[in-house]
């Protein structure tokens, strides 16, 4: 390559990157409206942080007059590796924030526990996300980030979000950039937050434009941006976003490929974040990929899954019939990537819908227990005037499923020799203290968490003794008895015993009769 081609792109980044800062300052002087801007450790919300410091850098002190908030979002099961360096990079730009006397805050938001990660699948039971039920970004990183935007947003009427979002990424992500895009305005519009709007001063930034400049100026708060540069190499994919808009969320990609996301991300196949890192000698992070699989390949075992869904509602997933080398084949369909499941009816029993109740009964199933009652239901469809075939559908993982996570976790923790941080922790203590009162809402009475948190662990937390269970084993015992001769379901009973202690010692137990309706409503009591 001749110099003077060299000399001409060299100009050209130079021009693009004087271009993006004189309008970083034009549109930060044009009013009070604060600033947020979304930091999530990679290449394109690095430049754009880099470059909003360096403007603000280059304008005289007496207009620095609005307040710039750089947030990331720490979903609670961030890679350690990149969760450590974002921490201390907030601290860097904090530090030389306040050494230059620029308006530059860091802070970090995070999930409250109610819907953190450990919390939805340990706690509640939810299914790992994958591509259909993806619902991790929502809990995860969105809502954080957007509780952080409208509490700004009530404290000065109105904010400017500004985003390492480029056109370049992908044409899906240019169609999304464009559909909020005014002709001749730089901001955009807020698809779902009142009040917020987005500015994007690299959206015409290509990949190389990103490289170019992160690579060839220095970082003004001290960090390596080759080491940057180091962690995408051999990676297919680029950072995890911080997602502050539930419309586009999908279009952020998935995390699971990427060097920048959740170390216990199921929504892809590989995870090649963790595989990457282990691969580039870090093979201390190896048992969390092997948590991570096997958390994954546990997520369609229907022996794990209970057979209603939270709020009891039974679902049916119907049987095809496809042609499969001449021979008409029993399938259950299958969404994505994941194969088919193909039914042998010779190992089933077919129950009609109308007596499956009995048949439930008669055989002593639980539908919420571990185990796949081996039964197909057939029913009458209306619509097409046919008999069908269907299985029951999945809803969260089994108790004893959660049990055998939150064990598996902990022998994980107890083990992992993080090589910066000897009390590193893949569950916080308030999670588990949730945990522990979810569980025992939904029937715990036995307190089993206290009692697997020490036998892995060997060491007691400081439990609350207000979650004492209400009944202890001998009148459990009792109960389960007598439950059993007058043909009364137990997990019901205890939900309602639970519903009238939550609401002991009010004058007025508004509500009540409610949550007492929903208790005795629940679709599998009735089928």
């Amino acid at each position: 390559m001749s110099e003077g081609i060299i000399s001409s792109l060299l100009s050209n980044e130079k021009t693009l990157v004087k271009e993006a800062k004189q309008q970083i300052k034009d549109v930060y002087l044009q009013d009070d409206r604060p600033w947020v801007v979304g930091y999530s450790g990679g290449k394109d919300s690095t430049v754009v942080v880099q470059l909003v410091f360096e403007a603000l850098r280059e304008l005289p002190s007496e207009k620095l007059h609005k307040k710039v908030y750089v947030i990331s979002s720490d979903t609670l099961v961030e890679t350690p590796l990149i969760i450590q360096s974002i921490n201390h990079t907030l601290r860097k730009i904090q530090e030389k924030s306040l050494e230059i006397g620029l308006p530059i805050e860091t802070h970090k938001v995070k999930p409250v526990v109610e819907q953190s990660f450990w919390l939805n699948i340990i706690g509640k039971g939810y299914p790992s996300p994958n591509q259909q039920f993806r619902w991790c970004t929502d809990r995860l990183k969105i809502d954080p980030a957007n509780q952080f935007i409208t509490d700004k947003v009530n404290s000065f009427g109105e904010v400017i979000m500004v985003l390492g979002v480029r056109e370049d990424e992908s044409a899906t992500r240019a169609n999304v950039i464009r559909s909020h895009s005014v002709e001749g305005k730089v901001l955009m519009r807020h698809s779902t937050l009142s009040n917020a709007y987005v500015y994007a001063p690299i959206k015409g930034f290509k990949l190389d434009d990103v490289w170019d400049y992160l690579l060839s100026s220095p970082s003004p708060w001290g960090d390596d941006n080759f080491e940057l540069h180091r962690l995408y190499q051999d990676s297919s994919s680029g950072e995890c976003p911080l997602v502050v808009d539930k419309t586009v969320k999908d279009t952020a990609g998935s995390c699971g490929n990427s060097r920048f996301g959740c170390w216990v991300c199921t929504v892809v196949n590989e995870d090649k974040a963790l595989t990457g890192f282990i691969q580039s000698g870090h093979d201390w992070m190896k048992p969390l990929l092997d948590f991570r699989n096997w958390l994954s390949s546990i997520r369609d075992d229907r022996s794990r899954r209970m057979k209603y869904r939270m709020n009891g509602q039974i679902y049916y997933k119907d049987i095809k019939i496809e042609d499969i080398d001449g021979i008409p084949t029993h399938i259950v369909p299958k969404k994505g990537s994941r194969p088919k499941q193909f039914i042998q009816l010779k190992h089933y029993t077919i129950v009609k819908k109308e007596n499956l109740k009995n048949y439930l009964h008669e055989n002593n199933i639980d539908l919420s227990a571990a185990g796949d009652p081996p039964i197909l239901i057939q029913y009458l469809d209306e619509e097409s005037n046919t008999q069908k075939l269907a299985q029951l559908g999945l809803g969260p993982f089994t108790i004893e499923t959660r049990r055998e996570i939150l064990e598996r976790l902990l022998q994980v923790q107890k083990q992992l020799q993080h090589p910066d941080d000897p009390n590193y922790e893949l569950i916080k203590e308030e999670e588990l203290k949730a945990i522990r009162k979810v569980w025992y809402k939904k029937g715990d009475w036995e307190d089993q968490l206290p009692k697997i948190f020490h036998s892995v662990m060997g060491y007691v937390l400081d439990w609350e003794v207000d979650d004492r269970p209400l009944l202890n084993k001998d009148q459990l015992s009792d109960l389960d008895l007598l439950c059993d001769e007058y043909k009364v379901d137990i997990k019901v009973l205890k939900k309602l015993l639970s519903v009238e202690k939550d609401y002991s010692g009010f004058k007025v137990r508004r509500g009540l009769m409610d949550e007492i309706s929903k208790v005795l409503k629940q679709d599998y009591l009735h089928l």
